[in-house]
C-alpha cells in the first residue's frame, strides 16, 4: 500500500504579516495569502487528487479552496475533509505574542535566543517542550502531546485512502518541519517553508519518506 501526499503551508495570514505566534488561534489571508494559495494551486493542477484534507483553522481551508480551483487534472474534484489532527502546534499563553519576543522567552533558560537556536541546538521536539514548560499555564503542546494527534491523523490517512492515490493536505509551518524531521532527520529544516510551499511525502506501507521539502519554483516537477 503506497499513496503520495502533497502538503501545502497555507498562505500568508496578518499574523505571519505581523511576526506573531499563530498556533491554535487563527487570523484571516492577506491578498498575499490568496495569491499562495492560487500559486500553490497552479504549481499542482497537474496532480489528480484523489483527496483533499485541511487543518480546522480557516487559513488552512481557504487555501485548500484556492488550491483546488486551480486544479484541471482531477475528473471529479475531492470534496475538502476538515482533519483536525493536522492543526499548527498548540503555543498556548504564548499565542498572539510576538514571534521574536516568544521564542527569546522560551529558549532564554536553554542558553537560546530564537526558535532556529533551539532547533539547532536542541531539537525541534525538545523546543516544543520547552514552550510548555515556559508557559505559565502550561497549555502549550509538548512534543508528546504533539505527536499523539499527528500520529492519529497518519493512523486515519493509512486506513482511508486505498493504494496509488494522492492526498492533498494544507497544513502549518512549524507542524510541516515537525512532520519532516520526524521521518526524515537528515533534511534541513531550519528555514521554514514558505507561505503556499509544497512539501511531498511517501507513505508505503508503515514507512513514510520525504520525496522533497519547501518547494515554490515554477519550474520545479512536483
Amino acid at each position: 500500500m503506497a499513496f503520495n501526499i502533497y502538503l501545502v503551508r497555507h498562505g500568508q495570514t496578518y499574523l505571519n504579516r505581523y511576526n506573531r505566534m499563530q498556533g491554535w488561534c487563527d487570523s484571516p489571508l492577506t491578498p498575499k495569502g490568496i495569491q499562495d494559495g492560487h500559486k500553490a494551486g497552479r504549481r499542482l493542477a497537474h496532480i489528480n487528487f484523489d483527496f483533499a484534507f485541511h487543518s480546522d483553522t480557516t487559513r488552512a481551508t481557504r487555501t485548500c479552496k484556492y488550491i483546488l480551483e486551480e486544479n484541471v487534472a482531477s475528473p471529479v474534484t475531492p470534496t475538502p475533509t476538515e482533519l483536525r489532527n493536522f492543526r499548527e502546534q498548540g503555543y498556548g499563553y504564548f499565542e498572539g505574542s510576538d514571534s521574536s519576543q516568544a521564542w527569546l522567552m522560551i529558549g532564554a533558560a536553554h542558553n537560546c535566543r530564537t526558535f532556529k537556536e533551539i532547533i539547532e541546538n536542541y531539537s525541534i521536539e525538545e523546543a516544543k517542550d520547552f514552550a510548555k514548560a515556559a508557559d505559565p499555564f502550561h497549555d502549550a503542546e509538548n512534543n508528546a502531546e504533539y505527536w499523539e494527534r499527528v500520529g492519529a491523523g497518519f493512523d486515519y490517512l493509512k486506513k482511508v485512502v486505498p493504494d496509488n492515490s494522492n492526498v492533498l493536505l494544507v497544513s502549518h509551518g512549524t507542524t510541516i518541519r515537525s512532520i519532516v524531521h520526524h521521518f526524515d532527520p537528515s533534511v534541513d529544516i531550519t528555514v521554514s517553508p514558505a507561505n503556499g510551499s509544497v512539501t511531498k511525502l511517501v507513505v508505503d506501507n508503515d514507512k513514510i519518506s520525504v520525496a522533497y521539502f519547501n518547494q515554490s519554483a515554477t519550474d520545479f516537477e512536483y
